[in-house]
């Protein structure tokens, strides 16, 4: 899957020169906390966040740095300090290099930048043009999406809900094999058998529970703890 399959493409944008007001307005009402800033030819030239209005001197919440550090780090950077906190325009208080991603991006790849750079939206720029913005909300409407489509497309039967949780388990390194024993009967699936870590306990649950058509999932799995010998049934 990539950015072109989940991305919004009717992106809520501002030119650059907007009023900052203006474009704190649109935020609140479109209840988004970024806006990608384009100019005249449509070309990506900022995002503005909730971030970059944060520290504001309306708020009361601007750097107050003392003396010594606002001569150790320069007039320069105290300067930088006074326009994001009182600039009108969104031109002067926007990330200039916002992280950005091609139409063909991965997902795995979106998510990555995502968390490595704890953003919360990647635009996505075609011939340094906006076409459209990939946000963790539209990660959410494509995993309600896929999920809602496994669901409708469930097997009815116990034994294609069996074969699919073999098949599954088969394909998994961790899974326990020897002992396992997986009954299904009237879409409800019963696990038994012993384990040697109770944690693959919940695994082989979550497992179960995402075969398509799993009406429910019964554990009666029995875990030994290797070093003590302790018995760890279901419910323990």
């Amino acid at each position: 899957m990539i950015a072109a399959d989940v991305m919004t493409r009717n992106v809520r944008s501002v030119p650059a020169g907007t009023s900052l007001l203006a474009a704190v307005r649109l935020m609140l009402d479109s209840r988004i906390s970024g806006l990608p800033v384009t100019d005249p030819e449509g070309r990506l030239v900022g995002v503005v966040t909730e971030g970059d209005l944060l520290r504001r001197f309306e708020l009361g919440t601007e750097h107050k740095r003392a003396s010594w550090l606002t001569f150790l780090r320069g007039p320069g950077r105290a300067a930088d300090d006074y326009v994001r906190s009182h600039a009108r325009h969104v031109d002067d208080v926007m990330s200039v290099e916002p992280i950005i991603a091609a139409p063909s991006t991965p997902l795995s790849e979106l998510v990555q930048l995502m968390e490595k750079r704890r953003i919360k939206r990647v635009p996505i720029v075609d011939d340094g043009k906006l076409v459209g913005i990939v946000s963790r909300a539209d990660m959410l409407r494509e995993l309600a999406r896929v999920l809602d489509e496994e669901q409708q497309s469930a097997p009815q039967s116990d034994a294609e809900i069996h074969a699919r949780l073999m098949a599954d388990i088969n394909h998994l390194g961790w899974a326990p094999r020897a002992g396992l024993s997986i009954e299904v009967v009237d879409r409800i699936v019963k696990l038994s058998g012993v384990l040697d870590d109770d944690r693959e306990r919940w695994a082989l649950r979550v497992v179960a529970e995402n075969v398509p058509g799993v009406a429910q999932v019964i554990d009666e799995l029995v875990t030994i703890e290797p070093s003590t010998g302790q018995v760890i049934s279901a419910g323990t």
